[in-house]
C-alpha cells in the first residue's frame, strides 16, 4: 500500500478552504512554527496554541514561549492563544512508560495530548480547522500524527488540516528561517526523556 502524501492532501485542502477560514495551530516551538506559519499565510487566519506540558522545566517553557511570541510579533503571521504550563498533564501519560525509547508509544501519547487540547480549544472557540507543527520534524512520525488528527476530527467535529511540513524541504527551510529571525533553537524535543537521550548520544541538532 502506498503511503499517503499528506503534504499534497494539505495543499489540496487549502485550495478548498473558504476565504477567511480560521485555523488553530498547535506549535511545539517557534523554530518549528516558522515554515508552517509561512506556508499557511494567505489561506488561513491563523492562531497559535502554545500548549506544551511535556517541557522539562518552567524555565524552558517560558523561554520557548517568549520566542514564539516574538516571532509572531515580528512577522504578523498569527496571534497567540496561551496556555498555562501544566507538567502534570504530561506526567500522567508518561507514568509507567519512563523506560520506553524516544519515538515510541510515550511520544505517540504526547502527540495526542497536545493535539487533543488543540481540537478541544478549536471547538470551544469556533475555529474552522486545527493543525499542528509536529510534522515538520524529520524525527517525528507523521503517519501517527495525522491518524491522531483525523480521529480527533471525528471526536470533536472540527476539521483537521493534515500535514507533512517536512516535505518540500520544509525542515531545512525552518532552520533557515530560525536563523533569519535569530530564534533560540533547543537541542532536544522538550521532555526530560528526550533531553537525557540527547545528552547520552551527544546530539547537538534541533529536532
Amino acid at each position: 500500500m502506498n503511503a499517503i502524501n499528506y503534504d499534497k492532501v494539505m495543499r489540496e485542502e487549502m485550495t478548498k478552504a473558504p476565504e477567511g477560514s480560521r485555523l488553530l495551530l498547535h506549535s511545539c516551538c517557534a523554530p518549528c512554527s516558522t515554515y508552517c506559519l509561512q506556508t499557511l499565510q494567505g489561506t488561513f487566519r491563523t492562531t497559535v496554541l502554545y500548549y506544551n506540558p511535556n517541557l522539562d522545566s518552567e524555565e524552558e517553557y517560558r523561554r520557548r514561549k517568549r520566542e514564539q511570541i516574538r516571532l509572531l510579533h515580528e512577522t504578523g503571521w498569527g496571534e497567540l492563544l496561551d496556555c498555562d504550563f501544566s507538567p502534570e498533564d504530561f506526567e500522567k501519560i508518561a507514568s509507567g512508560r519512563e523506560k520506553m525509547k524516544e519515538g515510541g508509544e510515550r511520544c505517540r501519547l504526547c502527540y495526542r495530548l497536545r493535539m487533543e487540547k488543540t481540537a478541544q480549544k478549536a471547538k470551544e472557540l469556533g475555529f474552522d480547522y486545527f493543525a499542528t507543527t509536529l510534522t515538520v520534524s524529520p524525527l517525528k512520525n507523521a503517519e501517527w500524527i495525522n491518524e491522531i488528527g483525523f480521529a480527533l476530527q471525528e471526536e470533536y467535529g472540527v476539521k483537521y488540516l493534515p500535514s507533512d511540513f517536512k516535505k518540500q524541504n520544509g525542515y531545512m527551510q525552518s532552520v533557515s528561517l530560525s536563523k533569519e529571525y535569530d530564534l533560540y533553537r533547543q537541542n532536544y524535543c522538550g521532555c526530560r526523556f528526550s533531553k537525557a537521550a540527547c545528552l547520552a548520544e551527544g546530539k547537538g541538532e534541533k529536532e
